[in-house]
């Protein structure tokens, strides 16, 4: 499995952004997909998670204000990110379990926040 994420760029604080990963090349199904983030001298930090059937969770940093949602047919999670932050910047993430319990990370898409 290999997820490349889509969406990144450069927002004004209180803009939106969605960002997309989609997880190709997998033969097996898969469990669970996230977003994380990490931001310069910072460790990576989940931001948001989605598994199965289950209601997906959200940091308490970013609840209210960012989504994650998901499409299995399409092997794709989306993170809509509104009311951005100047200190929502950061690489995110995406991070695919497999039904195996294999995981996998994408390469990182860069978002920044700032006027």
């Amino acid at each position: 499995v290999q997820p490349v994420e889509s969406g990144g760029g450069l927002v004004q604080p209180g803009g939106s952004l969605r960002l997309s990963c989609v997880a190709s090349g997998g033969l097996f199904g898969i469990n669970s997909m996230a977003w994380y983030r990490q931001a310069p001298g910072k460790q990576r930090e989940e931001v948001a998670r989605i598994t199965g059937e289950r209601s997906p969770n959200h940091a308490d940093s970013v609840k209210g204000r960012f989504t994650i949602s998901r499409d299995n047919a399409k092997n794709t999670v989306y993170l809509q990110m509104n009311s951005l932050k100047v200190e929502d910047t950061a690489v995110y993430y995406c991070y695919v379990v497999d039904v195996r319990d294999f995981d996998y990370w994408g390469q990182g898409t860069q978002v920044t926040v700032s006027s």
